[in-house]
């Protein structure tokens, strides 16, 4: 889901491939492969007296996405189901809320880590966004997270940008941001241990690293997804390699149970997707159809025994479930869905004989045993005062840009809180993409498409500052559209449309659909009780009425991600004849520029161009 391109801001795509891979050179050598230590924080202090075994706590998230406001509408919420059976939509996230969560949860745990799973940066709200994600990293540090993964956003600017913020140093082109200070990077490690340079054949950032307090051990091991390269631009992952992540995570496993480090926690950015949406859903239930699918059910499957648990993110989704490791024993997998709304509270049960954590039955609740709950970062709780503040300093620097009105709408236009195949917003978009892009001069468009991971977000009626209920900010269509991919019109044939459609449902995308947003014009129904490409009901697909000629020529546009072929549209990426035009978010403010006034407000778009057959 959260698969997209990755480029922020047109004045971003300043990271030069030959300086990133000069610089990925120095970032090696300035980070060694070995482990190092990470103390604990103590959080909750107390005298512990060893016994055999010590209960660690693991607090764990994933998908953070520079969310450091709490999100608007829909995507802000997490669904619980209720004791009748009924769901409800609770309100969560924001940083205000998740650092006093996490503060809470460790007081009396003098045995606590915070790690993460990938994902903390890339795709941001303006105020991250803005500002290379800098207030983000901030805020984590701040948090006292222990150790994250690297996920394929951390890419979305390149290796070069990557290595900035674990390092510190104020931005190569906009410089720093305020007077008299620099940027101090993270002060916990970003692991990469399947991403490494091409030439060197050496992992970027360190693979590995060890937490100990009062000899007790226990190692990280941080992946990506091996297919990052599918879902970020080019430039982001030029002149690096993307390894296995079963392969990879075994390797290290074995590396550091020969340093005596028997207890090891994976973090990998991948994930699956449970049977339910709710939070609090029982991932272990034995019924027909529960459970968990996905990649990391294989993943899982495939990982050594050496690894005790695994930290997962990727699909923005929430479980805790237990997945046989190869021996057949239990072992808990987690994940805690997006933009700081939940976070996972893992006892981990550490046997000072053994070194290694006791693994008998992931859910007993006897403190013996690994025990693990997605929590909801409530908003009914006090603010963490030091997060308010980071908050309000850098939207005073963010305000001049962020409170500028773009446009007017009648409603909640829903994007990425939709679960529809096709979203009022994603309408919306590709319309504002077809009316920029059509007259002759700009490229001559006569259809639009945009990737479904690309919408980050809804557009809300109610107002998020002093705005006014109704007015579309440019913080707020920014936080739609945070990558500011530039536009492409390509030429592709009648029947190269018609395969990039059956590719949204085939192929690499078979078992989790990706459907193409369309402009106005276009129509064609989907039939899911089908299997394959066959779901798209090829003689149904008409432009302005008129069937889809396969020896024509159509001019096509689309964001320089999807005309890449990214997101497994091979087909996108066959155009011909291209011409770069705006940016992406350029011509959706211009289109609710044109399109909207106070009196005449925008209303949400029927979501009516395909007919789906479920």
């Amino acid at each position: 889901m959260s698969a997209t391109p990755q480029k922020n801001r047109a004045s971003r795509r300043v990271l030069a491939a030959a300086a990133g891979l000069a610089t990925m050179g120095a970032l090696v050598a300035a980070m060694p492969a070995g482990a190092q230590d990470r103390h604990g924080h103590g959080h909750g202090g107390g005298h512990h007296k060893p016994g055999r075994t010590v209960d660690v706590q693991l607090l764990s998230f994933n998908d953070l996405h520079g969310n450091l406001e709490p999100p608007a509408g829909s995507a802000g919420t997490v669904t619980e189901t209720q004791p009748d059976g009924t769901t409800k939509a609770i309100p969560a996230g924001g940083v205000e809320y998740l650092a006093s969560s996490l503060r809470t949860a460790r007081k009396g745990h003098p045995y606590s880590i915070t790690a993460a799973g990938g994902d903390m940066v890339g795709a941001s709200p303006l105020l991250s966004g803005l500002f290379h994600d800098e207030p983000t990293i901030e805020a984590l540090n701040k948090i006292d997270l222990d150790v994250t993964s690297v996920g394929n956003h951390e890419f979305d600017e390149g290796a070069t940008e990557l290595g900035r913020l674990q390092n510190g140093g104020c931005h190569p082109v906009e410089g720093c941001y305020e007077k008299d200070k620099k940027f101090e990077g993270a002060d916990f490690p970003y692991l990469a241990a399947n991403v490494t340079n091409e030439k060197s054949g050496k992992p970027i950032l360190k693979p590995y690293t060890v937490w100990k307090k009062n000899g007790v051990k226990i190692g990280f091991i941080g992946v990506t997804l091996e297919g990052t390269p599918n879902i970020v631009t080019a430039n982001g992952v030029k002149g690096l390699k993307f390894h296995d992540e079963i392969e990879t995570i075994n390797k290290y496993a074995k590396e550091l149970d020969r340093q005596g480090v028997k207890s090891i926690v994976a973090l990998i950015h991948e994930g699956g997707a449970p049977a339910s949406t709710s939070y609090n859903y029982d991932c272990d239930s034995s019924g027909a159809g529960d459970g968990i699918s996905g990649p990391i059910t294989d993943i899982a499957k495939g990982i050594t025994p050496k690894v005790d648990a695994l930290v997962t993110g990727h699909t923005h989704q929430a479980y805790v479930c237990t997945i046989p490791d190869p021996a057949g024993n239990p072992r808990l997998v987690t994940s805690a869905s997006s933009f700081g709304k939940l976070y996972t509270d893992t006892t981990l049960t550490y046997d000072r004989r053994t070194k290694d954590i006791v693994r008998t039955s992931v859910k007993s609740s006897s403190s013996a045993n690994p025990t693990s709950a997605n929590r909801i970062v409530s908003r009914d709780q006090p603010k963490a005062n030091d997060m308010t503040a980071l908050i309000a300093r850098w939207n005073t620097l963010a305000a001049p840009i962020s409170n500028r009105p773009q446009g007017y709408i009648s409603a909640d236009i829903n994007g990425r809180g939709s679960t529809a195949p096709e979203k009022p917003l994603g309408d919306l978009i590709a319309d504002a993409q077809l009316e920029g892009l059509a007259p002759a001069d700009k490229g001559g468009a006569v259809v639009a498409f945009m990737n479904p991971g690309g919408i980050r977000a809804d557009l809300v009626h109610k107002a998020s500052g002093a705005e006014g209920d109704g007015v579309v900010t440019y913080g707020e269509s920014f936080t739609v559209q945070p990558f500011t991919n530039m536009m492409n019109v390509v030429d592709l044939t009648g029947a190269q449309l018609v395969a990039a459609l059956q590719q949204q449902v085939s192929g690499s995308n078979e078992a989790s659909p990706k459907i193409l947003q369309i402009s106005k014009g276009l129509t064609y129904t989907l039939d899911m009780t089908k299997t394959g490409a066959a779901r798209v009901v090829t003689d149904t697909i008409k432009l302005n009425g008129e069937a889809i000629d396969p020896a024509k020529t159509y001019r096509v546009a689309m964001n320089e991600f999807l005309a890449g072929g990214g997101d497994g549209f091979a087909a996108l990426g066959e155009g011909t004849n291209k011409l770069v035009g705006a940016s992406d978010l350029d011509l959706f403010n211009a289109y609710l520029a044109a399109h909207s006034t106070a009196e005449a407000p925008l209303a949400p778009p029927a979501a009516d161009r395909i007919t789906v057959i479920q």
